[in-house]
């Protein structure tokens, strides 16, 4: 599997960067309604992003070197 396979940036970036949107965006709407545990979703969400960053930047360049 080569790092500019769909199936790859569908498992690596795209599903779990819609999940950490979602974790986002239901942060955004709990602190739009006052309640302010909406700052723990936001930050997870981050969080997850990040890592989903990270994770594809590792491993495209892990499989960009053995390829």
């Amino acid at each position: 599997m080569s790092a500019t396979d769909p199936q790859f940036l569908y498992m690596i970036l795209v599903l779990p960067s819609l999940f950490g949107l979602t974790l986002i965006g239901e942060g955004l709407n709990k602190i739009i309604h006052e309640e302010w545990s909406g700052v723990i979703s936001i930050l997870f969400g981050l969080m997850f992003l990040a890592v989903v960053v990270f994770a594809y930047l590792f491993f495209s360049t892990y499989l960009g070197q053995k390829g």
